[in-house]
């Protein structure tokens, strides 16, 4: 609870510093997401750490927060939550793929937004460059330098969760229980886990979308960096991958936070920004809590 309110406290601030150093003279609200501590919805519970009432005290700007407690209480997922930015922004595309610390999809099915997540990524490829004292491995040049351990492929490949019937989301709990045992287990160079779980990413996102010619990913987040990840991941799809260049850059690095201002106004709007087809709820509904002065 402390750390909840503190860094509620440090969001705030950090707001206001923002609004200051770019002189906004206008705010019509703060749509804030937060930072994931815990979630696991078929326990009932989500939990965002980023007090929304702090945020809200201090910088005397509405606040919108907690999107997805609603969901879980509604019998969702609470998660993903995107698909309504990708349904309503970016229709264009065939797919929306986000390579976060989790890979999720969101494509139009039969007039519904479908999404789920489908497997770990930088949250496991983070974890194992960090004894080399780096942040990531970058462009993936070390995946690439690797060799690819089958058995451990094979194992990955084999987990449950990737067959299991959407919709369907993955939580901090799922890797530190189930990938890392897996993985450590193995004895393997940080250059060979590295290749390997590329590997593993690249074959399970590739599953789940149809390979022929002529369909479009977009591809945001940070693993869209991954030059590696994206060669691996092409070579298992016709589908045309598109990466967002400069000066669209800033859709691969901001693109879930653009969203989440869109769940607030939406929010605000009195609108749905929930699909049940997404998060399986019970229904269509509009998520998040407001506070304000």
């Amino acid at each position: 609870m402390k750390l909840d309110a503190d860094y509620g406290i440090f969001l705030a601030n950090t707001i206001l510093n923002f609004i200051k150093e770019n002189s906004v003279q206008k705010l019509d609200f703060i749509a804030s997401h937060g930072h994931t501590i815990f979630h696991n919805p078929a326990e009932n519970y989500t939990f965002q750490i980023g007090n929304g009432p702090y945020i809200s005290s201090i910088t005397g700007i509405k606040t919108i927060c907690n999107f997805r407690v609603q969901d879980v209480a509604r019998g969702g997922q609470g998660a993903p939550l995107v698909p309504i930015g990708d349904k309503l922004l970016f229709s264009e595309y065939d797919y929306c793929l986000n390579l976060g610390g989790f890979s999720n999809i969101s494509f139009s099915e039969k007039e519904q937004r479908i999404a789920y997540d489908i497997c770990p990524v930088n949250i496991v490829l983070n974890h194992y460059v960090a004894p080399l004292k780096m942040e990531y491995d970058d462009k993936g040049a070390l995946a690439s330098t690797g060799n690819l351990d089958k058995n451990l492929l094979e194992e990955l490949n084999s987990l449950v969760f990737y067959s299991d019937a959407k919709p369907k989301s993955l939580g901090y709990e799922f890797v530190v229980d189930t990938i890392f045992p897996i993985i450590d287990k193995c004895n393997l160079t940080i250059r060979d886990i590295l290749r390997t779980f590329v590997e593993h990413v690249a074959i399970q996102i590739s599953r789940k979308m149809n390979s022929n010619s002529g369909k479009t990913m977009l591809v945001t987040g940070g693993g869209a960096f991954n030059t590696f990840l994206m060669e691996r991941l092409q070579a298992y799809t016709k589908t045309q991958l598109i990466i967002p260049e400069i000066p669209e850059e800033t859709i691969i690095n901001y693109k879930e936070a653009l969203v989440f201002a869109l769940l607030g106004f939406l929010k605000d709007e009195g609108k749905i920004n929930c699909l049940k087809s997404v998060t399986g709820a019970r229904k269509n509904h509009s998520s998040g809590m407001i506070f304000e002065l």
